[in-house]
């Protein structure tokens, strides 16, 4: 029987698109022959996957998973909402998110780990499932938020199943009142509808402080007022984008009225830290299939 090398498996993975496990079971079903490997997998409907590859994919899942004071989100995206009430679309994102927790998040520990009962990796179980299903998708993201010395809330928006949805929040509270978990929850809440940048002025990432800044500076100059006006309107200006973008310094959307960190002191507790993750955010989204697309173009 022949040998086979990674840099065959390799090969063969580069030509089909199709899971490194996949791809020595054929290479071993052909005894090496890398022409026969590809007509296997094609036969086995395991090469389909590299062809869905480019096609736009911002549909899907976000799952979430918590035991004790951890947790973890992860998102996997699909082409079309209808895979997202797929049942083994969904038991991949739940496990998943399990496999997160257990890797701290680390994206690409989670794609190398053991998916399962199945002798592949996450990776290759997701090409599997690219194959099986018909649709290109991607294990995008995964963040883990522990409660160390607190309690941890978790809130997920438009529920399609058990710990999956549109929008999954975790928030960490400090603090030890038999308060904080009500808080924590509701804050988490507070969360998915507001989207804050950070928790608070002091972690608010520089380059999007530094961006407003100066676009507020250029705003306040075209005003034509004095220097000293100047100043004060840019105060007033930072003031209301802090209150928009750092989660403390929000009007806490429950009440309409108190500030989001005068609700965690409240409960015994303050904030320190959370994840929000949106399934789509910040990717294409699809406008029309691929197939319009070239009638369109072909008809000009």
């Amino acid at each position: 029987m022949a040998q086979i090398t990674a840099s065959l498996v390799k090969e063969l993975r580069e030509r089909t698109g199709a899971g490194m496990m996949d791809c020595k079971k054929a290479l071993g079903e052909t005894d090496g022959d890398i022409e026969a490997a590809v007509d296997w997998l094609r036969k086995k409907g395991l090469a389909a996957a590299a062809k869905k590859a480019g096609r736009i994919a911002s549909e899907g899942l976000v799952g979430l998973v918590v035991k004790g004071n951890a947790g973890a989100v992860v998102e996997v995206n699909a082409e079309t909402d209808f895979v997202s009430r797929n049942e083994k679309f969904q038991a991949f994102v739940r496990t998943v998110a399990g496999i997160a927790l257990a890797k701290e998040g680390d994206i690409e520990a989670v794609k190398a780990a053991d998916y399962p009962g199945t002798g592949r990796t996450v990776a290759d179980e997701l090409t599997h499932l690219v194959a099986t299903i018909g649709e290109n998708m991607s294990l995008r993201r995964a963040a883990v938020l522990k409660a160390e010395g607190g309690v941890l809330g978790a809130y997920l928006h438009n529920v399609v199943a058990d710990g999956l949805g549109k929008i999954a929040v975790l928030v960490a509270l400090k603090g030890a009142s038999d308060k904080l978990a009500p808080a924590a929850k509701q804050i988490a809440m507070h969360v998915a509808a507001a989207n804050p940048q950070s928790v608070s002025r002091e972690d608010l990432d520089p380059a999007l402080l530094e961006r407003e800044r100066n676009v507020l500076i250029e705003q306040s100059r075209a005003s034509g007022k004095p220097d000293n006006i100047i100043e004060k309107m840019m105060e007033g200006r930072l003031r209301k984008y802090y209150e928009e973008v750092c989660l403390v310094d929000q009007v806490f959307v429950i009440d309409g009225e108190s500030k989001v960190g005068k609700v965690a002191e409240a409960a015994g507790g303050s904030v320190a830290g959370f994840v929000r993750y949106a399934l789509g955010e910040g990717l294409a989204k699809r406008d029309e299939d691929f197939a319009a697309e070239v009638a369109a173009t072909a008809g000009r």
